[in-house]
């Protein structure tokens, strides 16, 4: 007797369900897709006990005659292509003929649908065999589709389910991202009878506030380009919205919302200068790509896409993302963008397209220290010293920066010949005691000096905090300090990291402690309170985080900094502007914020109304 058997039709698509139907969201998705592919205008999503009990998806749409009703509930059977062709041109969401058969095989599915030139609809219901029936009906113009009791069939897939509250958020954030790429189409989302999400329809902006907040365009930065090879619109997010957890990345391509390694690598590149480790931008980004190019057959969520020639969408993707980021107030290399970013000269015939637009490794760390060239700085900081820049070995002697971080790159200042220094330097002066403006070639630059110092004193204790090399100047008369017992206790716990910073500390009884050292730019007179400041700040970090090297440098580099209100001489701005030009990532604090805007010329004028 043979030990192999052909497995029945209706084990066989419970089987295959479990490529379709991975959990309630992915049931949402589908029906979602296909009403959008409908022409609906409107689409309600309802929802109870996170899609375990009922899943219902109305729309306005064209609807379906009995005999088109009855046929979409069969395996493979599709309106949206007709032979293997067609494969390659596909513009609708769903096309493999699998969603509603798929559903069916696991929870009791139920569809009422009515075309608008008839006056009776359908109603077409699947039983626990599978077998179908069909009854007339006066129903809503369009397309319902409701499923119950999800996998009431499959206990052992129903069992796998996570928590109500896991499996809708799953399902709120697959309403979000469709609603997302289709802003011409109404949405609404009911929980258990509470009325979610109302999106009404409109322009992508619109939308864009309707899911994430009022007022984040503030946040974010245009992004429009056409080319050849594809067009793009969206939007990236400034530094302000940096985030240390995924979520905020929606990729679309031809409207479909896809996950794509390459061209998320693109994006995370372009912000290269800006990102901390376990930072992640926030963008969304519109690809509209000849679907002949691209292929999203890969798999049955059709979530995935592959590119006929990958390279060259990632390098023009790059180009155009740090495009985006240098027009706005975040400045980059500018002789880099006048070299690739020429977009429409470029034609998909041009074979030497991977040429132009190919952006190697070096490119790539175009912002590491090692990579700033004198003709870059003197492009970025135009004539601010009249002198070309040299390595110098001036030693500050007052200040917050009386104690250079190492030889740097530094504008040398020739100080000896007032006349000629006021007549060839470019001018820099403080703002309100919390700007330092400075003029450039291509128009006006302005720095936070908080940011700035910040983002200074981060590196420089992150690198003694990694090396175990701290730099440490040893006080004449050491300080006692009272502690709470919640602040010395937390001293003694990072006592090895807080000497490795440059701190010398003795503890004594009582909870009190004894300075003997402290980092060598902390200003004179300001040991106890640059400790103390601290301190405060770790304390409410630690709410939420563990302390390690980075924490405490972000923590050092906020209480040490220079504060708003704070009185810079001329050699201290100047000396402020060379030590954050010779930090790794000069454009952002380590909390993400810009520490500096540019205005250009051609900015300028338009704000005066002037024509060039």
């Amino acid at each position: 007797m043979s030990s192999i058997k052909i497995l029945s039709e209706n084990i066989v698509n419970k089987i295959a369900a479990g490529e379709v139907v991975h959990r309630p969201e992915s049931v949402v998705k589908e029906l979602m897709e296909n009403a959008i592919d409908s022409g609906a205008i409107n689409i309600d999503v309802f929802i109870k006990n996170a899609g375990k009990v009922l899943i219902q998806i109305s729309d306005d749409g064209s609807g379906m005659n009995e005999e088109d009703a009855v046929l979409s509930i069969q395996k493979h059977a599709t309106s949206k292509i007709f032979n293997f062709e067609d494969l390659n041109s596909l513009e609708t969401l769903g096309f493999r003929g699998e969603a509603l058969s798929s559903i069916a095989s696991v929870s009791q599915l139920e569809l009422k649908t009515q075309t608008k030139e008839e006056e009776l609809g359908t109603q077409v219901t699947v039983n626990d065999k599978g077998e179908i029936t069909t009854k007339k009906g006066s129903f809503v113009k369009g397309t319902s589709v409701i499923v119950k009791n999800l996998f009431y069939n499959v206990p052992a897939r129903r069992k796998f389910l996570k928590t109500n509250q896991t499996e809708f958020r799953h399902i709120s954030d697959t309403f979000k991202k469709i609603a997302l790429s289709n802003n011409n189409i109404s949405f609404k989302l009911y929980n258990d009878n509470d009325l979610l999400f109302d999106f009404s329809s409109g322009d992508l902006d619109k939308r864009i506030t309707q899911i994430f907040a009022d007022n984040i365009s503030d946040a974010l930065i245009k992004v429009e380009e056409s080319t050849d090879i594809f067009s793009i619109h969206g939007y990236i997010g400034k530094p302000a919205m940096l985030n240390n957890c995924k979520g905020d990345q929606y990729i679309f391509i031809n409207n479909r919302f896809v996950i794509n390694r390459q061209i998320n690598h693109a994006v995370f590149t372009a912000y290269e200068s800006i990102l901390q480790k376990g930072d992640y931008p926030f963008f969304i980004l519109f690809l509209q790509i000849d679907p002949q190019k691209i292929d999203v057959n890969i798999h049955p969520s059709k979530m995935e896409v592959k590119f006929d020639d990958e390279k060259s969408i990632y390098n023009l993707l790059l180009a155009i993302i740090r495009k985006s980021l240098g027009v706005q107030n975040l400045v980059y290399n500018e002789i880099e963008a006048e070299t690739v970013m020429d977009f429409q000269q470029t034609t998909v015939e041009n074979k030497n397209i991977k040429n132009n637009f190919e952006l190697n490794s070096n490119t790539q760390n175009n912002f590491k220290k090692s990579n700033y060239s004198d003709d870059y700085l003197d492009k970025l900081f135009g004539n601010i010293d009249n002198d070309s820049l040299v390595t110098s070995q001036i030693e500050l002697t007052d200040g917050p920066f009386s104690q250079p971080i190492q030889k740097e790159i530094l504008h040398s200042v020739n100080y000896d010949d007032e006349e000629k220094e006021t007549q060839g330097t470019s001018f820099i002066f403080q703002l309100h005691d919390k700007f330092i403006l400075s003029q450039i070639k291509s128009g006006l630059i302005v720095i936070d000096q908080n940011a700035a110092h910040r983002r200074i004193l981060f590196e420089k204790a992150y690198h003694q905090l990694k090396t175990g090399l701290p730099f440490s100047q040893q006080l004449l008369f050491p300080r006692v300090l009272s502690l709470d017992k919640t602040k010395y206790d937390m001293l003694k716990d990072i006592l090895t990291m807080i000497i490795n910073l440059g701190f010398s500390v003795s503890f004594l009884r009582a909870n009190n402690i004894e300075i003997r050292g402290v980092p060598d730019d902390v200003k004179h007179g300001k040991e106890e309170k640059i400790l103390i400041d601290m301190l405060n700040i770790l304390l409410e970090v630690t709410k939420h985080k563990k302390i390690d090297e980075e924490i405490l440098s972000i923590c050092y580099s906020d209480a040490a900094s220079i504060k708003d209100n704070t009185v810079l001489s001329e050699k201290e701005m100047r000396s402020l502007i060379n030590h954050l030009f010779s930090s790794s990532k000069p454009y952002i604090c380590p909390k993400g914020r810009p520490t500096l805007i540019k205005f250009s010329l051609d900015e300028l004028n338009k704000r005066f109304g002037k024509v060039n």
